[in-house]
């Protein structure tokens, strides 16, 4: 089935044509002009695959929006990219450090915005054909590679798309010093000249989720992170 794309924008004049745009290439659309709106969207049956997420909301800030989004159940995996008008560098790593998948500055190429999405969906569904039916296990942690599923000594933990892609590349490249630039271009699909704490603050983020094997990501100081090469003994 297409995937669902949910609109959270209070702009009719956008909204309208994104929407068209977005089923002229194949996908469901659903629409919300209110932060209330879009949350009970989200948590409804079907699910959105991915939320574009205007900033500017008349009822609560989009930032607002996102964090409760994120602290449920039904959308703490769920994609987002963040919309707005604001284009300042300031605002995009806010954006980012949120845990945002992608950031696009209005006005945009209604074109380059479906280009986005799919990049994001791709990202989101990434995992090579040797990977397909594949787990990946370091220590008292599991990854399902396929499933985008993650579990810490049984216990399933819930991540978001980015965390999960942070961790699968982290574990995947085991005992070799991962650079901050080299995990931009890698997981978030950015310029190594970007430079912004956007990786820290993932990485906090994913320790505090994985509670008992947060060590297993290990600081190498003044270069950037590195998974333990043999937790556990494995």
């Amino acid at each position: 089935m297409a995937e669902l794309i949910l609109i959270v924008d209070d702009e009719a004049d956008l909204v309208g044509p994104l929407e068209f745009a977005f089923r002229r290439e194949g996908f469901r659309t659903a629409s919300a002009g209110t932060g209330a709106e879009a949350l009970r969207r989200a948590a409804a049956d079907p699910r959105p695959d991915l939320v574009l997420l205007d900033l500017m909301l008349p009822d609560m800030p989009g930032t607002e929006v996102f964090r409760r989004l994120r602290a449920s159940p039904e959308g703490a995996a769920v994609p987002v990219i963040m919309l707005t008008a604001r284009g300042e560098e300031i605002d995009r790593i806010i954006g980012f450090e949120m845990g945002a998948d992608d950031y696009v500055v209005k006005p945009f190429s209604t074109r380059e915005l479906v280009l986005r999405v799919r990049a994001v969906l791709r990202r989101v569904g990434a995992g090579g054909p040797a990977e397909a039916a594949g787990r990946l296990r370091r220590g008292p942690l599991e990854l399902d590679l396929a499933g985008h599923r993650a579990w810490v000594a049984g216990e399933e933990v819930a991540l978001t798309a980015l965390e999960f892609r942070l961790l699968r590349t982290l574990a995947q490249r085991r005992g070799r010093v991962q650079s901050r630039e080299r995990l931009l271009e890698d997981v978030w699909e950015m310029a190594p000249t970007v430079t912004t704490r956007t990786v820290d603050a993932h990485v906090r983020r994913l320790r505090k989720k994985l509670g008992p094997a947060a060590d297993l990501i290990e600081t190498v100081r003044g270069v950037g992170y590195r998974f333990a090469d043999d937790p556990g003994g494995r």
